[in-house]
């Protein structure tokens, strides 16, 4: 009866507990909506100030940038017409985010043609 008790409080106790997040996003939806409204030069280096933030900080329990970042990141280097950082990002995601190697590698190899 006792233990079922100590259980049942157990059980309780750690239901209660906030949990935290794989990834955090530090703004990002904010971010990425200031950009696509207006595109702009003030927008984009905010945009790549985040990714940077994200990149070199990236908290979460993962404590990795959340999926689809190094990859976002990289095509913006893309429009920014830095297609070496873009080739440097965007192989990252392929190491962090095995998943996306054959969407990212396409982008690659438009990239070197």
């Amino acid at each position: 009866k006792t233990a079922a008790l100590l259980s049942g409080i157990a059980l309780l106790a750690v239901s209660c507990t906030p949990t935290r997040a794989l990834y955090d996003w530090k703004g990002y939806d904010t971010a990425v909506y200031a950009y696509v409204k207006t595109p702009d030069e003030k927008s984009t280096a905010n945009l790549a100030a985040l990714y940077e933030k994200m990149i070199q900080n990236p908290g979460g329990t993962r404590n990795v940038p959340p999926p689809g970042v190094y990859a976002d990141y990289g095509l913006l280097m893309i429009r920014e017409g830095n297609t070496e950082k873009a080739a440097e990002l965007l192989r990252m995601e392929t190491e962090l985010y095995p998943q996306s190697k054959a969407f990212i590698d396409r982008i690659l190899k438009r990239l070197e043609e």
